[in-house]
C-alpha cells in the first residue's frame, strides 16, 4: 500500500516531517470513533515515502478497530517494511476519551544527532 521513490540524495542524512491531523480509527471495545494527529519524523536511507499512498494508507484504519499502541505501532512497521529507513518516529496523538489524552511514541533505527 505504501509507495516510495528514490531518495534524491541518499548520501546526504535528512530528515523528513508528515503530520495527518485528521486521523481516524475505532476503539475494538466500544466501537467509537479515536481521532488523533498522527506526526512522522524520518531519516531516508534509499527510498522515501510517496504522499498521496500515506495518506491513503492512513485513510484505510477509518473503519478499523485498533488500540492506540496497536495502531501506531503498526504504523510505524508498515512504512519501515515500505522504505527501510536510517530513522523513523511516530506519533499517535489521541484526542480525549474519558477525560484522558493518549500519545504513544514508537521508533525504529537510530536518532540523528
Amino acid at each position: 500500500m505504501l509507495e516510495t521513490f528514490a531518495n534524491p540524495n541518499p548520501d546526504r542524512p535528512y530528515e523528513i516531517e508528515f503530520e495527518c491531523p485528521e486521523f481516524t480509527c475505532l476503539c475494538p471495545k466500544t466501537g467509537q470513533p479515536d481521532f488523533a494527529t498522527i506526526r512522522v519524523r524520518y531519516v531516508p536511507a534509499a527510498e522515501c515515502i510517496e504522499l498521496k499512498s500515506l495518506k491513503l494508507y492512513l485513510w484505510s484504519y477509518r473503519d478499523v478497530g485498533a488500540f492506540h499502541e496497536a495502531v501506531t505501532n503498526k504504523i510505524l512497521d508498515d512504512m519501515v517494511a515500505a522504505c527501510s529507513p536510517r530513522f523513523l518516529e511516530v506519533r499517535g496523538e489521541f484526542f480525549v476519551r474519558g477525560g484522558i489524552t493518549t500519545n504513544v511514541i514508537v521508533t525504529h533505527g537510530e536518532r540523528p544527532a
